[in-house]
Order: C-alpha cells, then sequence, then structure tokens
C-alpha cells in the first residue's frame, strides 16, 4: 500500500534531484515556460482586445439600429445592383413616421479633413465634423461633460455652434482656460462652442476625442455636396424590442423607398452588436494560430523534457542499483522519476502563465485593451503541462523501474 510518509519521502527525494540538477533543469523549465507564456501571452491578448471591442461598441450604444447607405455595387444573385444613398429627405421622412417607442436621430459626416482654429492655434487638417440632431449624442453613446446638448431650436434655426470632443480642448485651449462660449473657426465658418464630450478613448482607427459636431441644418448650408449621405440611428426605449424596431424601420424605409414586394432593401440595417461580433469572428482566427503555435513549442519542449529525464535515468543508474538492493520497489523508482518530470513541467508552467499574463496585458496595454486574468488559459496552461510532464516522464519512469538492481550497482 501506498504511504503517505512514502509519498512524502518519495517528493523529498524527486525536489533533491532537480536541486542536484540546477543548471538542466533551469534550462527544461524555461523551455516549458516559453511555450506556455507563447500560448497564454497571445490569448490573452486576445481576449483583452475581444472586451475592448465589445466595450467600444457597447459604448456606441449597444441597442442602436443604424440605417445606412451602402455606395458600391453588389452582386445579388447575379445581378449587379447599386445601393442609393439615403437623403436628408429620406432621413427626415423616416424620423417623422416612425412611432415606434424609440429615439430616432440623423446625422451626417460632413468632413474628415477639416482643419479646427482658435486665434493663433489650429489644428491638423484630420479632424472629423459630424452633422446631428439633438438625439445624435444620445444614440452614439456620447455624453455632455461641461455645457449642453443641441436644442431643438439650435438645429430649427441653423444656430452658428458646436459640440467638441475633450482632445480639441487640449490642443486649442490653455489648461486654465474655459472653452466654453469661445468662437473657433471650423472650415470658413466661425461657431461658439455650447458643450465639451466626455473623453471617449479612440479606436478602430479613427481620432477618437478630437470631433467638432454640428446642428445637421448648419452643415447642410455649408458642408454641401452633390449625393451626401445622411444615416439613420435608433435606439429603442426597451432593449428588448430590438428585433421588432428592426422590423418595424425596414418596413418603413421600404415604403419611404417606394420599394416593391419583390425588390431586394437598397440600404442596410446594422446593429452595433452585430459589428462587434464580426470584428471577434474573424479574431478567432488568430486564437487558433496562437493555439497551434503553442501547442507546437510545448511539443518541442515535451521532447526536451524527456531527452533529459532519459538522460538523468542514465547518470543515476548506480543511485537506483542502491535504492532497490535496500528495498525500493519498481514503482517506487517509477514514481520518483514521473514526479520529478511532473514538478519541472509545473515549475516551467507556473513561470510561463505569470510571463504570459504580464506579456498579454502589456500588448493589450498598448492597443488600448482592457486588464484581464484569463482564468481558463492559466487552468489550460497548468493542465497542459502537467499533461507535459506526465507524457515525458513515462518512459524514462518505466525504464528507470525495469533497471536490474545487479547491473545497475557494476554501472560506472
Amino acid at each position: 500500500m501506498f504511504s503517505k510518509n512514502l509519498f512524502k519521502e518519495i517528493l523529498r527525494v524527486a525536489f533533491s534531484s532537480i536541486r542536484s540538477n540546477l543548471l538542466r533543469t533551469t534550462l527544461t523549465v524555461f523551455i516549458i515556460a516559453f511555450g506556455i507564456m507563447a500560448l497564454v501571452g497571445i490569448l490573452t491578448a486576445i481576449d483583452s482586445i475581444k472586451g475592448s471591442i465589445s466595450n467600444q461598441f457597447r459604448s456606441m450604444g449597444a441597442n442602436t439600429i443604424s440605417i445606412v447607405n451602402r455606395d458600391s455595387r453588389v452582386n445579388v444573385g447575379g445581378r449587379v445592383e447599386r445601393y442609393r444613398s439615403i437623403e436628408y429627405r429620406d432621413a427626415m421622412s423616416f424620423k417623422k413616421e416612425f412611432k415606434f417607442p424609440a429615439l430616432v436621430s440623423i446625422s451626417t459626416l460632413a468632413s474628415q479633413i477639416a482643419t479646427v482654429k482658435y486665434k493663433s492655434k489650429k489644428t491638423n487638417p484630420n479632424i472629423p465634423v459630424v452633422g446631428s440632431d439633438e438625439n445624435y449624442l444620445i444614440t452614439s453613446g456620447y455624453e455632455v461633460n461641461t455645457g449642453r446638448n443641441f436644442s431643438i431650436n439650435d438645429i430649427s434655426s441653423n444656430a452658428h455652434v458646436v459640440i467638441i470632443g475633450s482632445g480639441l480642448v487640449n490642443d486649442l485651449f490653455l489648461k486654465e482656460e474655459n472653452p466654453l462660449d469661445k468662437v473657433i473657426s471650423i472650415g470658413n465658418g466661425k461657431y461658439k462652442i455650447i458643450g465639451i464630450l466626455k473623453e471617449k478613448g479612440s479606436s478602430f482607427g479613427s481620432t477618437g476625442d478630437k470631433i467638432c459636431i454640428l446642428p445637421i441644418t448648419s452643415v447642410r448650408q455649408y458642408f454641401s455636396r452633390p449625393n451626401m449621405n445622411f444615416n439613420i440611428s435608433i435606439l429603442p426605449n426597451d432593449s428588448k424590442l430590438l428585433k421588432a424596431a428592426i422590423n418595424e424601420a425596414e418596413g418603413i424605409f421600404r415604403v419611404i423607398r417606394k420599394l416593391r414586394s419583390f425588390e431586394n432593401n437598397n440600404f442596410s440595417i446594422e446593429t452595433s452588436d452585430s459589428l462587434s461580433n464580426l470584428l471577434i469572428k474573424n479574431i478567432k482566427y488568430v486564437t487558433i494560430a496562437a493555439t497551434i503555435i503553442g501547442i507546437i513549442t510545448l511539443l518541442g519542449a515535451a521532447i526536451g523534457l524527456m531527452n533529459i529525464m532519459l538522460v538523468s535515468v542514465t547518470e543515476r543508474t548506480r543511485e537506483i542499483g542502491i535504492r532497490k538492493a535496500i528495498g525500493a520497489k519498481a514503482e517506487t523508482i517509477r514514481r520518483q522519476f514521473l514526479y520529478e518530470s511532473i514538478i519541472i513541467g509545473q515549475l516551467g508552467g507556473f513561470l510561463g502563465i505569470i510571463l504570459g499574463i504580464l506579456i498579454g496585458n502589456v500588448v493589450s496595454l498598448i492597443t488600448n485593451g482592457i486588464f484581464i486574468i484569463p482564468w481558463l488559459w492559466i487552468l489550460g496552461g497548468t493542465l497542459l503541462c502537467f499533461i507535459v510532464g506526465l507524457v515525458s516522464g513515462l518512459f524514462p519512469a518505466i525504464k528507470a523501474s525495469k533497471l536490474d538492481p545487479i547491473i545497475s550497482l557494476r554501472y560506472e
């Protein structure tokens, strides 16, 4: 029967053997740690980026529905169709006729290369200018930090007012200066600042907090261009009504577009969740590639560990013979070498998991992700290292347990 005292003794001998071959053990531990570090590190970074994608789209309004134009030629059933721009009158008709319990906003991108000036200071010509109505901030997930949102009167009277992102405050104004009620130049027009947005951050190549939002009527007057396209955003009062809102919006907009029953939509309806899910779906291929790389590295580590354990068996042949001569059973010898292999594997796994979490979260911080502790990958890494240690040590342990004690005692 395998006693508790015998278990402790085998562990003690295993740790003693590991300490006596410190250099070899350290190299093996680092080989295993590198494999686990690659696996856990890459997958931690990917999980963090997934969380960041979800959060970014959630900040855009998790339950927001967007009716947008697909300004390109698409092949539908062998036919080439062109999606038509959403005109202002179409958007306004929809806002008027959509009686569903939801908030509707209309917006358009006036420019992506605007230069904003205040006195002697000016920005680079890369500032996006958005034209919007009074509901845009809510449906887009923006919040006003100081000042106010547009009023209905601002929109109807074509007021020369602007809401700016916090990034522009840092570029145009002194630290102690209050930007509210200051007049800035955007293109050829001058606008009074009535609101400053809360910091939102940059994501997916956007300029984040460096943005100007103007009344949509002002944009139509001063940034007008042919085939100007407008977006419609819908935020249902209850998230449970999301699908019903999509169906209602599609039906109404088809009527506005004068589409017949057999004609396909010449517009697209999207939700922020569908966009984030699409990006996350594409990331899964990176996850698969990272997993394969980590497993290949661990396979190399397993071969290295097995080789080292075989060398250890050869070097300790005389020691094995002495142990057998004084009564050690084959099972005890087998357990000793197996425990040594598993301990080395777990040490490598522990080091690799720590390094992997650190490296993964450093990458996450660089890419504006979130800090996470990947418990699933920690458990998976521990299990993998246990399997590596078990598989690598099994053959050497069996070989050691089968050595003849007489021949082993004569081994030099």
